[in-house]
């Protein structure tokens, strides 16, 4: 198995790989809890790093950016399980018990949370879904299980509320500051507008007024003046560096490099 398997369709993933991979995440759209396995994961956005090895788990923030490492251990397999912690389902909890909160958690985004009996024996009542896949378990039990594991985690650490019930729009952030720091991540502009606390006509409007030009034009340009001197200077080779600058294939970023440079980026290459 190269690829995470769904357990519970949308709501509950399982995922297994045997050697080191790294995936580059677009875009968290959901506070997630992951439980890792085997092996370690890192995840790495513009503004913190956090890691967990075996047995060890983390609750992490909605509405980011970042790149997970994914990393067997003494030659064993990379294991995980991430539950996905919806927004509409939150809700619903908030309401049956009238949890309010009406503030912006302003905490860290990604939390380790403390093992206990009861989350670890929660884990084990997934292996099941794991070990029969081929089982199609309704869309109500799964949200039965992602239920339990909101309740878990509120009676393992009570300060976890605040990051799970905030329903508040991202702040309206320094467009430039975050742009200049996450450019190289693919995704449309729509996402971008929105962690940014703007609608995407006040995003296109508020980053004309900064950068002096369009959005994608901004983008490209940026994600080939990295490319440049990642090739110049830092000997890189445009394989290893075209995806994590953003462009879907190397034949895309060699056009467009070619294009705005005069030479192929091979011909960069010392």
């Amino acid at each position: 198995m190269t690829n995470p398997t769904e357990i519970i369709p949308g709501l509950i993933f399982y995922s297994y790989y045997a050697a080191v991979r790294k995936e580059k995440v677009a875009f968290l759209e959901h506070n997630i809890l992951v439980l890792q396995v085997s092996g370690r994961f890192m995840l790495q956005t513009a503004s913190h790093s956090a890691s967990m090895g075996p047995g060890e788990m983390m609750l992490i923030q909605k509405n980011q950016l970042g790149e997970i490492t994914k990393t067997p251990l003494d030659g064993g397999d990379y294991q995980t399980i991430v539950i996905s912690l919806q927004e509409d389902l939150l809700r619903k909890i908030a309401l049956e018990e009238r949890i309010e909160i009406g503030r912006k958690y302003t905490g860290p985004s990604s939390v380790i949370v403390p093992g206990n009996d009861f989350l670890h024996a929660f884990f084990q009542s997934l292996l099941p879904y794991i070990r029969h896949p081929e089982e199609k378990i309704t869309h109500t039990v799964g949200m039965l299980k992602v239920k339990e594991a909101v309740y878990l985690l509120l009676n393992t650490m009570p300060a976890l509320r605040e990051l799970l019930f905030d329903f508040s729009e991202p702040y309206k952030m320094d467009l430039e500051k975050f742009m200049v720091l996450n450019f190289h991540y693919n995704i449309p502009l729509e996402q971008f507008a929105r962690l940014t606390g703007r609608s995407l006509a006040g995003f296109k409007r508020d980053f004309q007024k900064i950068f002096g030009m369009a959005p994608r034009q901004w983008l490209l340009e940026r994600r080939l003046a990295e490319a440049r001197h990642l090739i110049e200077k830092k000997n890189k080779k445009p394989s290893a560096i075209y995806l994590d600058l953003g462009f879907e294939s190397l034949s895309h970023f060699s056009h467009s490099f070619k294009k705005k440079f005069g030479k192929a980026p091979t011909e960069w290459l010392v």
